[in-house]
């Protein structure tokens, strides 16, 4: 049975007009403040997803991760992971190291240009974080929201790598 655009299978109904409110400013919101914070990243040299893995490696032990587990991190498929490490090592972010005992497995490490650059860096990230998001709400809607989308990602963080 084909459905047109106006009809929806009887187990997904239409959202409300709240729902639809709702699910709009959500995409919204994400589309302009990725827009903001990727403006923010440019007078460095970064783009939203070289700062996430500079995020990503310095909050690790000895600054590394397996490229597999950082990919997972980061939301990017191993291939896209592994030329955007080769960008970040030609700017002598990271280098890419082998795995004792796994010959096919590879590491991503922070370097310490790339530890000087986040240290850099981070201080206006936080900045702009801030003035276009956490100074937006008032103290009790932060926790409000935060409660409001932790079951989200929790529910999303079980359906990743699920195929």
């Amino acid at each position: 049975m084909e459905t047109s655009a106006r009809t929806a299978p009887a187990d997904a109904p239409w959202l409300t007009a709240e729902e639809q409110r709702l699910w709009r400013a959500h995409l919204e919101v994400g589309r302009l403040l990725a827009y903001q914070m990727e403006r923010g990243l440019q007078p460095f040299g970064l783009a939203i997803n070289d700062y996430t893995i500079l995020v990503e490696l310095s909050e690790a032990p000895e600054h590394r991760m397996r490229m597999t587990d950082l990919a997972m991190a980061t939301l990017q498929s191993k291939s896209r992971l592994s030329h955007q490490i080769t960008r970040m090592e030609a700017a002598g972010l990271v280098t890419r190291e082998g795995c004792p005992g796994d010959r096919r497995g590879l590491y991503a490490v922070l370097t310490d240009h790339g530890w000087e650059t986040m240290r850099q860096v981070a201080p206006h990230h936080v900045r702009n974080v801030r003035e276009h998001f956490i100074d937006r709400l008032e103290p009790e809607q932060i926790s409000s929201m935060y409660e409001s989308l932790a079951p989200i990602a929790e529910h999303l963080r079980g359906l990743r790598g699920r195929g």
